[in-house]
């Protein structure tokens, strides 16, 4: 069938937007994005990951009876991970999941860029759950709310960067993870700015896929 990013929100624009992203990344791959209609617009603390739940493991539960050859969660908080992965009988990836691993992998400590303050203790209970806390410096928020991304993608970019760039002035880091999936129009504007990487997290899932499918 095809690889299949499904959106937790029900912002369409950042459905495309991924599946674009996954396809430059991966081109020799197939990708459809799904969006969550019955979502929340965006995916912004507890309360918006537990409304996004119901409806996305719906979706999972469709994609995998339809033979998907791996299901991405299109949100960094790696919403219903495990869950998911319960129910899917395919691969089941993460986008934060796969730009922690990314980052582990290349032994890089690294410090995660978000967007709200209501994401970090979402975002550093995950870490800390898939075993990759010693490489965690600290998980920052940027205060750009997610559909600022999409609508403001230059001004939102130099906020992300003035983050970014805090983060690698003071963090004794490596690499600064982009934590959101909104932030995939501003990555390159961001790691023009730094000396460190700047890691993607829908173009780390979409390569993760490779090895899996």
């Amino acid at each position: 069938m095809a690889v299949i990013i499904i959106n937790p929100n029900s912002t369409r624009s950042m459905t495309e937007a991924m599946v674009n992203q996954a396809r430059l990344a991966a081109p020799s791959v197939r990708f459809e994005g799904w969006t969550s209609i019955n979502g929340p617009a965006a995916i912004q603390g507890v309360a918006d990951g537990e409304a996004a739940k119901r409806p996305l493991l719906e979706l999972v539960e469709k994609a995998s009876s339809q033979g998907a050859d791996c299901i991405i969660i299109g949100c960094f908080d790696d919403t219903a991970l495990e869950e998911a992965a319960d129910l899917a009988q395919c691969p089941v990836i993460g986008l934060g999941q796969a730009a922690y691993h990314y980052a582990a992998l290349r032994n890089w400590r690294f410090s995660v860029v978000t967007t709200l303050s209501v994401s970090v203790p979402i975002l550093q209970a995950n870490i800390q759950r898939q075993g990759l806390s010693p490489f965690l410096s600290q998980v920052r928020a940027s205060e750009v709310p997610v559909l600022e991304l999409d609508a403001d993608p230059v001004g939102s970019g130099a906020v992300v960067l003035k983050e970014a760039l805090q983060a690698q002035a003071s963090d004794d880091i490596s690499a600064v993870i982009l934590g959101c999936a909104g932030m995939a129009g501003v990555t390159a504007a961001v790691q023009a700015g730094l000396e460190i990487a700047a890691i993607d997290p829908v173009t780390c899932a979409a390569n993760c896929v490779k090895w899996l499918i």
